[in-house]
């Protein structure tokens, strides 16, 4: 009841507003009393017609898209609405004596009282016709923001879907070379691959997890590879505490370790080093791995040259990050070996409620 009470309010109140924005000239002359009380019962009037005005038009038997035929429907009802408001106004302002052009008291002024109240009904009916259309934008902006979103989540997800059996095929190569010569590895790898299949699926509903659980998730995939390398293979983690729980693109390093392995340490027989670090740098969470390897082959490019894992991890930044928060670099280190950094917007999420908050 309130909020009716308080809409009819409003509206009176914007009506007045009209009224005494156009009685001004007149006000600024002495003796714009009457032209004010006038405009007053002029505009009250109006707003006492909208609401059947608009109402009228929703009973109209055309579509929206008949534009055409609606404003035929509105030519005879600009007609009977415009009589009943000179009327009206004319029966209400007739007490007021310092209004000597009534067309009640001289039919010489019904013409000019005719055709101002023509032109407000057809700037009511305008007015209502373009908040319509608004309106039909703004649900069709959306709708169309909707498909956009169902959209980049199916894209997501089909990035991360090219991940897992790419990592899978990886994985179960490395574990049946070992089953016939190490059957005790082996059943350990099993374990291990078990373990990361399980969180992967729990995350997949997931695009962004903290980054210790991203870790988790790494360390079941290097627990694989140490088996396979032996020694050759050493781990290096250091993980700011600030960033710890940073939300990250789930499955981000793990494809960036294993490039590093593959293509930079599995073809030295000296094997080498893998570093995996995570700083702030103000706003941003800043992720390196870095490898002693054999580096980038010459005219090595991100854009024409980058395999399947850092192709997937560009676009899921790309669609995760539209506003180019999420970068993803490849450089050629001064000493032997490749060095990847991503820089994200950095946001914790806490841990126990899995909720993201900005920093």
């Amino acid at each position: 009841m309130h909020i009716w009470i308080r809409k009819t309010l409003l509206w009176a109140l914007a009506w007045t507003a009209i009224a005494v924005i156009l009685a001004v000239p007149a006000l600024l002359n002495r003796g714009g009393w009457g032209e004010l009380a006038g405009k007053l019962a002029d505009m009250w009037l109006w707003g006492l017609l909208t609401p059947l005005i608009l109402a009228t038009d929703r009973r109209l038997p055309f579509s929206d898209k008949q534009l055409g035929l609606r404003i035929a429907a509105h030519v005879p009802l600009s007609l009977l609405f415009s009589l009943i408001h000179i009327f009206a106004t004319a029966v209400l302002v007739l007490p007021v004596k310092a209004i000597t052009w009534n067309p009640l008291l001289s039919l010489e002024f019904l013409p000019s009282w005719f055709l101002g109240s023509w032109v407000m009904y057809w700037t009511i009916f305008g007015a209502s016709q373009a908040f319509k259309y608004y309106g039909r934008y703004v649900t069709t902006e959306l709708k169309m923001e909707r498909l956009e979103r169902s959209f980049l989540e199916a894209r997501l997800n089909t990035l991360r879907m090219q991940l897992d059996p790419h990592f899978l095929f990886n994985a179960l190569n490395t574990i049946s070379s070992q089953v016939t010569r190490q059957p005790k590895l082996a059943r350990e790898m099993i374990e291990d691959l078990g373990a990361l299949l399980r969180l992967s699926l729990e995350f997949k509903d997931r695009q962004e997890i903290p980054l210790a659980e991203e870790l988790n998730l790494l360390e079941h995939y290097l627990a694989i590879q140490r088996v396979r390398f032996g020694s050759r293979l050493k781990i290096e983690i250091n993980i700011a505490s600030e960033v710890k729980y940073a939300s990250v693109p789930c499955l981000l390093i793990q494809p960036l370790a294993e490039n590093a392995i593959k293509h930079g340490l599995s073809g030295r027989l000296s094997g080498g080093t893998i570093s995996i670090s995570a700083i702030r740098a103000d706003s941003n969470v800043e992720i390196r791995v870095i490898d002693d390897g054999v580096g980038l082959p010459q005219g090595w490019q991100i854009e024409t040259s980058a395999g399947l894992g850092l192709t997937v991890t560009q676009e899921r930044l790309a669609g995760l990050y539209p506003e180019g928060e999420g970068r993803i670099a490849v450089r050629r280190r001064k000493g032997p070996g490749t060095e990847v950094e991503i820089s994200l917007p950095l946001r914790v999420i806490r841990e126990e409620m899995h909720e993201s908050t900005p920093i």
